[in-house]
C-alpha cells in the first residue's frame, strides 16, 4: 500500500519508525518549524526529523483550506494516510482521498478523552488505566468507528513515560490495522455516544500545584506535567518546577515524621529528611524538584540550601504568573 504518514511530537515519531520498518511510506505531513528555546531559533518537529532521517519526503502546509495542500496531497494518490497527534483537523475533502481512508492513533480508550489532551486528561481525572484506538476518522473531532485498542494501567507513570509507551502500543496497534485493513478484515466498532469524556487543551499554568489544591490533586498536577507544561511553584520564595510527589496524607511513616503538626496549608516541613508541603487537606511530599537556573535535584538536597528551614516559617504558593512555561527551564 501507498502510505501517508502525518504527525509531529514525539508519540507520532515513535510511530512513524515502527511503520518505515514494515511499510513503504511516500510522505510525511507534520506542523511547520517552530520556535523553541531562549535564542528564539526555528526546530524541526520530532516526527519532521524522523522523516528526514529515513529520507521521506516532508510537507508542512499551515493548513489544509487552500486547494494547493490538497491538490498536493493527491498527487500523492495514497491508498490510506495514517495519522498521529498531527495536531490539525482534516476536512473532508482530504479523508476522502486516500482509498482507505484516514487511520487515527488516538492516545486514550475512545470514546474517553477524544481530543487535545487524552494522556494529561486522563492522569489529572485519576483514571486507572487508559490506552490507545485506532480509528476510523470522520470529520467529527474523534467521533469515529475504532478497530484496535491496546491498554495499560497508568499508576505513577508520568505523562512522559505514559506517552513512550501509549506511543510503543499505537505503533503495534497501527501495524496490526494495517494488515487487518489489507485483508479486508477490520472489524469496525462504534463508539458509544453516552460515554464520551473530552480532553481539552491543557491552560497555560494548570500544571502549578497550589496549597488550595488537594494533597491529591497536587500529585496529580505533577505527575501530568511535562516540559510544555511543568508544574511550577514558589517554594521558601524560590521559583521552583516540581518533578516528582506524592500524596502522603494516609502514609502513616509521614505522619509519625510529623509528630501530629503537620504543616497548615501553605506551609513547609522538612523532618527526617523528607519534604512536605501542607495542602488543603493533607500533605505532598516533594522528592524531586528543579530550581530555576540550576539543574534537577533531590528535595533533600534543594532544603540543604535553605537556611533556617528546619525551624519553620517558610511558605509555598502557585507558581508565578510570569515563570517559565513550554521550556524545560
Amino acid at each position: 500500500m501507498n502510505i501517508v504518514f502525518m504527525g509531529t511530537p514525539d508519540f507520532a515519531a515513535t510511530i512513524l519508525e515502527d511503520l518505515v520498518e514494515h511499510h513503504e511510506v511516500g510522505a510525511v505531513y507534520t506542523r511547520p518549524d517552530a520556535v523553541r528555546g531562549r535564542g528564539h531559533e526555528k526546530e524541526a518537529s520530532p516526527a519532521k526529523r524522523m522523516a528526514q532521517s529515513c529520507g521521506i519526503p516532508v510537507y508542512t502546509p499551515l493548513s489544509f483550506k487552500g486547494s494547493p495542500a490538497i491538490a498536493q496531497l493527491r498527487s500523492l494518490s495514497p491508498d490510506v494516510v495514517c495519522v498521529a497527534a498531527y495536531g490539525m483537523m482534516l476536512p473532508k475533502k482530504v479523508l476522502e482521498i486516500p482509498r482507505y481512508g484516514c487511520l487515527n492513533v488516538h492516545a486514550s480508550l475512545l470514546p474517553r478523552w477524544r481530543g487535545a489532551a487524552p494522556i494529561e486528561r486522563a492522569i489529572l481525572a485519576g483514571d486507572a488505566e487508559t490506552g490507545v484506538c485506532v480509528m476510523r476518522m470522520e470529520e467529527g473531532l474523534d467521533t469515529g468507528d475504532f478497530c484496535v485498542c491496546r491498554t495499560t494501567v497508568i499508576g505513577n507513570k508520568s505523562a512522559v513515560e505514559l506517552s513512550d509507551e501509549l506511543a510503543n502500543l499505537g505503533s503495534y496497534a497501527l501495524l496490526t490495522a494495517l494488515v487487518h485493513l489489507e485483508q479486508g478484515a477490520l472489524d469496525w466498532t462504534a463508539q458509544d455516544e453516552a460515554a464520551v469524556t473530552y480532553a481539552e487543551k491543557i491552560g497555560k499554568h494548570e500544571m502549578n500545584p497550589s496549597p488550595k489544591d488537594t494533597a491529591r490533586q497536587a500529585a496529580l498536577k505533577v505527575q501530568a506535567s511535562s516540559d510544555a507544561h511543568p508544574a511550577r511553584c514558589l517554594i521558601a520564595g524560590r521559583p521552583v518546577r516540581v518533578t516528582r510527589a506524592r500524596d502522603v496524607t494516609a502514609d502513616t511513616r509521614a505522619q509519625a515524621l510529623v509528630a501530629g503538626c503537620p504543616p497548615a496549608p501553605g506551609g513547609i516541613l522538612f523532618a527526617g529528611k523528607r519534604f512536605f508541603l501542607g495542602t488543603v487537606d493533607g500533605m505532598l511530599e516533594v522528592a524531586e524538584l528543579k530550581p530555576d537556573g540550576k539543574s534537577v535535584m533531590g528535595a533533600k538536597a534543594f532544603a540543604a540550601g535553605v537556611q533556617g528551614i528546619k525551624q519553620g516559617g517558610f511558605t509555598w504558593t502557585a507558581g508565578p504568573a510570569g515563570g517559565p512555561q513550554g521550556s524545560a527551564t
